[in-house]
């Protein structure tokens, strides 16, 4: 049976053959951005102040927080951009509110925010919000891809597009998170991004450089990933994780409109994935089986 590996739809970095599907955050469902000029603590629970009061409340929460601020010229005064947002199952969601004073955000609910429920805290956004990280304080690979990407892609986007603390995989930078579906894309140069940009504003995903989707397993990240790329399954909401068992190798079952599918995937470690040089070795998904369930394996 021949392996479809993650290099086979995720170039990476320096060589094009680093892996990294299933990689986005697994615990990330909830969101809170907050629009904060900097300069940013290399961890954003170490904030001081009003709003680092916030974000440590919301992290105890299970909301996952993120400062944000825009490319070049950034507003050092109040009001301040908040959104608040759901990326989890098909009912994703964000709102958003210009503040005045951090002190409103006291009127956020952020258990309901946990538990997927609008708080009516602001205006229901009915455009996306890309976020671009460039925590240098973090890694300064961020800073160094991240921040000529933001800029090549607010030239673009405009608005949509800002700066983000850290959001996981520095190893995959330059990273871009598009919400409210909580998709991440990795290794992105501004022609990959461009693309998977425009992809996400019609409703689908590119999986060249695609990390996975946040709040998912990394196993059911990858089981996903191997479904679209045999099927053709590009659209956001299309597919979806039923089921993941075992401990390695996993099992899913994995729906695609009407048809559902049984993956194994296996955990491996791809040795030296930038070539000879590099002493990194990375955890990454191989696919053993994919069944179309009641019918003859595809792969």
């Amino acid at each position: 049976m021949p392996r479809l590996n993650s290099c086979d739809h995720c170039p990476g970095s320096h060589t094009g053959e680093r892996p990294c599907l299933g990689t986005a955050t697994t615990k990330a469902r909830s969101w809170l951005l907050i629009e904060h000029p900097g300069p940013w603590p290399e961890r954003v629970e170490h904030l001081d102040g009003p709003l680092g009061d916030v974000v440590r409340a919301a992290q105890a929460a299970g909301v996952r927080p993120q400062l944000i601020r825009r490319t070049g010229r950034r507003r050092a005064t109040p009001p301040f951009q908040v959104y608040v947002g759901f990326s989890a199952g098909a009912d994703v969601w964000l709102e958003g509110r210009e503040l005045a004073d951090p002190a409103e955000l006291d009127e956020l609910d952020l258990a309901a925010v946990a538990e997927g429920r609008r708080p009516g805290f602001g205006e229901v956004s009915t455009e996306p919000v890309l976020l671009v990280c460039t925590h240098g304080r973090r890694n300064a690979c961020c800073a160094r891809t991240g921040a000529p990407l933001a800029r090549d892609l607010t030239g673009r986007f405009g608005p949509l597009v800002w700066e983000t603390t850290h959001v996981g995989g520095d190893r995959y930078a330059a990273n871009l998170v598009c919400l409210p579906h909580g998709i991440y894309y990795g290794d992105l140069g501004p022609t990959e991004a461009v693309r998977a940009v425009d992809a996400y504003m019609e409703g689908e995903v590119v999986l060249d450089r695609l990390r996975g989707r946040a709040g998912l397993p990394e196993a059911a990240q990858a089981a996903e990933h191997f479904v679209r790329a045999q099927v053709g399954a590009l659209g956001v909401s299309e597919v979806n994780v039923v089921s993941l068992a075992g401990t390695n190798p996993y099992e899913a079952v994995v729906q695609v409109q009407g048809n559902r599918y049984r993956v194994t995937v296996e955990s491996t470690v791809a040795a030296h994935p930038c070539g000879t040089d590099c002493q990194e070795n990375i955890e990454t998904y191989i696919v053993r089986e994919l069944t179309l369930l009641n019918e003859a394996a595809l792969v």
